[in-house]
């Protein structure tokens, strides 16, 4: 089902605003009250979270093989990607306004859901800047009862940014006046393209990345980069102050190829946590539905999400 969601949100010089999103429901009679809500990193829209390749195969698609073990799964395009509404300054979307786009067009979506399953809990889920967003989205908003964070942490990619730069995101009024000039010092347009090579290890892991994958990715990867997020998420300690918030259960997965850093490291920024899973992929790149390790990841995650919105009088029996 997909959903066009109208924001009370403005922009200077903006007509209206609206989230694009599609809804998949499980089969009837199988349905948990979870929704899996999903939202895509850097370059991608919300066809990320539903890979389709050649001939049907479903397997690569988070929504369909999350949706088929029983869960209600939620895709979403931010502002400025894929069917969402694109802004002509893609300056002015910075990564507190998204989050509060995101939780804007979420409530629309589960209030007629609880209509009719007055017990659904959802889960947020993101990848790589779509962590980001989701992490922050929970720190102010706090909609979900545990998040999901696929190929992300708080250290950024320091390697990428000056060393001056290392302590900026600690100081969350210094990052907001400086960070517009940054990224546009670095993207120098709203919407940029970066181009990226489909081998390259940092993203796909090279040659252990399935081709049907790597080929189904193409239609969800021809998007510009957000330059405000995208800058942000790079930047150590991006979101770190936000991270020692989260208070309900955190689910972390990350390639062994991945950039996210040494995985053991990325549960100490969840301070506020009491229930932190890591889940580190064998032989997989940043781009974890290309690899077969993807079919451990959807288990596991679905375990780990009924057990967390399980009421508890249920978990003590």
């Amino acid at each position: 089902m997909t959903l066009r969601l109208p924001l009370t949100l403005t922009l200077p010089n903006e007509g209206p605003l609206q989230i694009a999103a599609t809804l998949f429901e499980p089969p009837t009679g199988s349905d948990a009250p979870i929704l899996l809500v999903c939202l895509p990193g850097g370059g991608m829209n919300r066809g990320y979270f539903d890979l389709m390749a050649e001939g049907g195969d479903t397997s690569f698609s988070f929504a369909r093989q999350m949706s088929a073990r029983g869960f209600h799964v939620l895709t979403m395009d931010h502002l400025g990607i894929g069917d969402s509404t694109r802004p002509v300054d893609g300056y002015a979307l910075d990564a507190p306004l998204l989050a509060q786009a995101n939780a804007e067009a979420l409530d629309q979506v589960l209030e007629p859901l609880r209509l009719r399953m007055p017990q659904l809990r959802s889960v947020g889920v993101g990848h790589s800047m779509g962590a980001m967003l989701t992490l922050l989205q929970q720190s102010q908003y706090r909609p979900h009862a545990a998040i999901a964070l696929l190929g992300f942490s708080t250290r950024g990619l320091p390697d990428y940014t000056p060393p001056a730069q290392a302590e900026l995101a600690r100081d969350p009024e210094q990052l907001r006046q400086q960070l517009p000039a940054l990224a546009r010092r670095v993207f120098r347009e709203p919407y940029p393209k970066v181009q990226r090579d489909p081998q390259a290890k940092g993203i796909f892991g090279g040659s252990g990345a399935d081709p049907r994958g790597i080929a189904a990715l193409k239609a969800a990867s021809d998007e510009p980069l957000l330059p405000l997020p995208a800058y942000h998420s790079m930047l150590p300690g991006n979101v770190a102050s936000d991270a020692a918030k989260i208070d309900v259960p955190v689910f972390l997965a990350v390639g062994d190829r991945d950039m996210a850093g040494p995985p053991q490291q990325i549960p100490a920024a969840f301070t506020a946590s009491a229930d932190i899973e890591l889940q580190v992929l064998p032989e997989t790149g940043h781009a974890h539905f290309l690899f077969a390790a993807r079919h451990q990841l959807f288990d596991r995650l679905a375990v780990w999400t009924r057990y967390v919105t399980a009421p508890r009088a249920e978990l003590a029996r």
